[in-house]
């Protein structure tokens, strides 16, 4: 549907007729300005000045009438769309530290590394939380915001999958994740908020204690569900043969327990590719999505059609008065 923003831009429409009649016409002949450009004419002096004042008379009319529809503001309003949104904010600090780069999982027979699942596994759980607000905290020596709240799901995976290991540093800052998420999450309104915190060590960096941080995050409200990632198996079989690893003995299982008690949440332990699947499994049943429908129509500006239709016809109407201004001056010397 078609329609004007500023509709009653329209009130200046008649402004140039206005400005015509009330104005009063020039007194003498010698005071107006000399326009030779139709003098050598074929027509009579009278049916030239008639006809060229007709005519750009109607081009400038036209050109006005354009630039007014312009500053009306036109807008095409399309048809309803619901859009599904529910009252939660959903916080994700991932571990990027260099223990990630651990390659103690299979997928397909083949060795891969922790980051690399949990990103494939994440960026799955991310798609299908159609309706939340979700951000991304990256930690290591440090956490920072890596992407704010956000509905746009289809950036915010594109983001994870490009972070890489050792870009926050190479120790496990867990205090300092969870106190930068309350920190973001104290600004917000939200009538849920949940931070899931993924991590295969314990609290090596930051100025922040993690259970501090767990204390204050239940103060505000904020609900913590921690994930332990690491294999506890010592070796694991490849395609050519038995390969020794480092088990996963640096996580400290206890503090990511009582984080998580702390803020009612729950903490869960992901060895392979199987139980981090359904850790998000479980995750989306513990906190299903609430969708609240709101309805909104898109609009889009149409503004610059009118504005270049009235630039056209000036175009038209310089190339009218020079193509004829040329004629008239190759008959004069003629």
């Amino acid at each position: 549907m078609l329609t004007l923003e500023w509709w009653w831009a329209l009130i200046l429409l008649p402004i140039p007729f206005l400005a015509r009649l009330l104005l009063p016409d020039a007194s003498r002949a010698e005071a107006a300005m000399s326009v030779p450009l139709f003098e050598h004419s074929q027509l009579p002096v009278s049916d030239r000045k008639k006809s060229s004042k007709w005519l750009v008379g109607i081009a400038l009319w036209l050109m006005w009438i354009c630039l007014v529809l312009g500053a009306s503001r036109p807008l095409w309003v399309g048809e309803p769309v619901t859009q599904s949104i529910s009252g939660r904010d959903l916080m994700l600090a991932v571990d990027i530290s260099g223990s990630m780069q651990e390659k103690d999982m299979l997928v397909d027979s083949r060795a891969v590394s922790r980051i690399e699942v949990l990103k494939t596994v994440v960026s799955e759980f991310i798609n299908r939380r159609e309706g939340d607000r979700i951000g991304l905290i990256l930690f290591g020596t440090n956490a920072y915001t890596y992407v704010p709240l956000t509905f746009d799901r289809q950036t915010l995976s594109e983001l994870l999958l490009d972070a890489s290991i050792g870009l926050a540093g190479r120790g496990t800052a867990i205090g300092d994740a969870i106190g930068l998420a309350v920190k973001r999450m104290r600004e917000r309104e939200a009538e849920q908020k949940l931070l899931i915190l993924i991590t295969d060590g314990s609290n090596t960096s930051g100025i922040t204690d993690p259970i501090e941080a767990a204390q204050a995050a239940a103060q505000e409200g904020l609900k913590i569900y921690t994930i332990g990632v690491g294999t506890d198996a010592e070796t694991m079989r490849r395609v050519f043969g038995i390969q020794r690893i480092r088990p996963g003995t640096a996580l400290d299982e206890k503090t990511l327990r009582q984080i998580a008690n702390y803020t009612d949440g729950e903490y869960f332990r992901a060895k392979d590719v199987a139980s981090l699947e359904k850790i998000y499994t479980t995750l989306d049943e513990l906190e299903p999505i609430e969708r609240e429908d709101r309805t909104y129509r898109p609009r889009e500006e149409l503004f610059y059609l009118p504005v270049l239709a009235g630039l056209m016809i000036l175009l038209i109407l310089i190339s009218w008065l020079t193509v004829n201004s040329g004629v008239l001056s190759e008959r004069k010397h003629a």
